[in-house]
């Protein structure tokens, strides 16, 4: 179990029930921050290592040294891995599907994300649960600014927000010229699930300008 900080949330009321996507036993009752950091150094492309307010590692990213697929695997801090991410070939929307565990089986998908539109001004990415086969509106949704590092999380159309990102600036991020986010999930929301968030909003953007 996360430490539980003491954070203020912001005027948006956090949801009143559990959200679990990869699991009821990642949503803690209260705010969790936590700091994602990619790595900057490495053999694989996209790596990250992902720490508690106490600096301890909770999660980790490993990425793929040599694949046809944009595919991520999210780690537990003893390496057992919890999600994978793959982005779809020829998607016009960038779109990436999330499965249980370290496998793309059709039956642990969990969820897809996808640009809401192609052309963008300001980030905008839609979610859908795996559940939401119809796909015609979206489970949660994603705005803000990737190039400011600055985006929000929300519960479908609504004002409700589960999450938010902003850049955070270290020493270690300035030398070594490595992204560090700061990132905090309100009570009851799947921390695990918003990291995956995260790192397929990186995904997405960091060989572009939006």
């Amino acid at each position: 179990m996360l430490p539980a900080p003491s954070i203020p949330l912001p005027d948006s009321e956090a949801p009143p029930a559990p959200l679990p996507v990869a699991g009821h036993q990642f949503c803690a009752p209260y705010v969790v921050p936590l700091t994602v950091t990619k790595k900057a150094l490495s053999i694989s492309d996209g790596d990250f290592v992902i720490t508690d307010a106490n600096g301890a590692v909770v999660l980790k990213v490993k990425g793929s040294i040599f694949s046809i697929h944009n595919r991520r695997v999210l780690l537990d801090a003893a390496g057992l891995p919890l999600l994978s991410m793959q982005e779809k070939v020829f998607s016009m929307h960038h779109r990436w599907e999330v499965f249980r565990g370290d496998n793309t089986n059709a039956g642990d998908l969990l969820f897809t994300v996808k640009k809401s539109s192609m052309i963008q001004f300001k980030t905008e990415m839609d979610v859908f649960l795996a559940g939401n086969t119809a796909q015609q509106v979206c489970d949660f949704k994603i705005k803000g600014s990737y190039f400011d590092r600055s985006c929000a999380f929300y519960l479908g159309n609504s004002a409700a927000m589960v999450a938010q990102m902003n850049r955070k600036m270290t020493v270690s991020s300035v030398l070594l010229d490595k992204d560090t986010f700061a990132v905090t999930v309100f009570p009851h929301v799947d921390y695990v699930f918003i990291v995956a968030l995260v790192v397929i909003l990186d995904e997405v953007h960091r060989d572009k300008n939006d």
